[in-house]
């Protein structure tokens, strides 16, 4: 849609995005599929403090683990020449979802997962971008 746009001469804003291959990437290289299966598999699902807790265990786990060297930098570097193409210094940014599926015809979850608005500097948007990963 936005290709569509600029293709018609309306201003749309630079950006740069991760995939799903990197959210997946990152999952694995902090081996936490298992830890994050073993925590849920004993859960009483009827048991509402337990899923809260449990939930927010599991994000803390993400948002405290590193992100992958070259995902590390590929965002710096993005972040860079986006703040570079709009007159240096730091640029405000969104850092969002956009989840693979939330905007299907049989989906009702779009904008379920976090959101951060007017985002700057580097070292926040790294922060956030594992903010935004532990919401999935």
């Amino acid at each position: 849609m936005i290709g569509n746009l600029a293709g018609l001469g309306v201003s749309v804003p630079g950006g740069y995005a991760t995939t799903a291959e990197a959210f997946k990437d990152f999952i694995a290289h902090n081996d936490l599929s298992k830890r994050i299966f073993d925590k849920l598999a004993t859960l009483d699902v009827e048991d509402v403090n337990a899923l809260t807790a449990a939930g927010k265990e599991i994000r803390t786990w993400v948002i405290d683990a590193p992100l992958q060297p070259q995902l590390d930098q590929d965002i710096r570097t993005a972040y860079a020449q986006l703040s570079a193409d709009n007159g240096g210094g730091d640029v405000a940014v969104a850092v969002r979802s956009s989840a693979t599926a939330e905007d299907l015809p049989d989906a009702s979850f779009a904008g379920q997962q976090e959101t951060f608005l007017n985002v700057t500097g580097a070292d926040d948007v790294v922060h956030k971008v594992k903010e935004v990963f532990a919401s999935l």
